[in-house]
């Protein structure tokens, strides 16, 4: 059975600035803990392709892929796959942008299939997932809101 996974955080900062630093490929390694490195490819009107690369794993392994990226500012949605699917048969993500009480939702959304040849299967994946996506989204939150305190402390200072 396919893997599908949902997580979302509440980043208590304002939406134009959780989409703004979210959406900045180029900064994901500051941004994301597991990437060493992203290789902007193409863009093309809205879409960005791009390769990502990830800090070696326990066995030195190194993991790279190539995904396409697809923002959209009004619908508040990306959208996104990967072109170089390499262990998983897809990979389609869906991002979620929302003003809540108390600042910005962000949700995750993945849907996914392993090869059958691929080391670990769906519900394993499934599980790395949505324990690496907490992780994730925990150190987005905390750096969006670092910079918006930041920010506000600066033009604080300049009235």
């Amino acid at each position: 059975m396919p893997g599908h996974t949902e997580n979302e955080i509440t980043v208590n900062a304002p939406l134009d600035l959780v989409w703004d630093m979210t959406n900045d490929l180029e900064n994901w390694p500051q941004l994301f803990s597991e990437y060493a490195s992203v290789d902007v490819l193409e863009r093309q009107g809205d879409t960005t392709t791009f390769r990502l690369t990830m800090h070696p794993d326990e066995n030195g392994k190194v993991w790279s892929w190539v995904s396409e990226r697809t923002p959209d500012r009004n619908s508040r949605t990306v959208r996104a796959r990967r072109v170089e699917t390499g262990p998983f048969q897809h990979m389609d993500i869906h991002w979620e942008y929302s003003e809540v009480p108390g600042g910005t939702r962000m949700r995750w959304r993945q849907d996914f299939a392993m090869k059958p040849d691929a080391p670990v299967d769906d519900d394993w994946m499934t599980d790395n997932i949505n324990r690496n996506s907490k992780i994730q989204l925990a150190l987005i939150r905390d750096k969006i809101e670092q910079r918006d305190r930041q920010s506000r402390g600066v033009a604080a200072r300049a009235n």
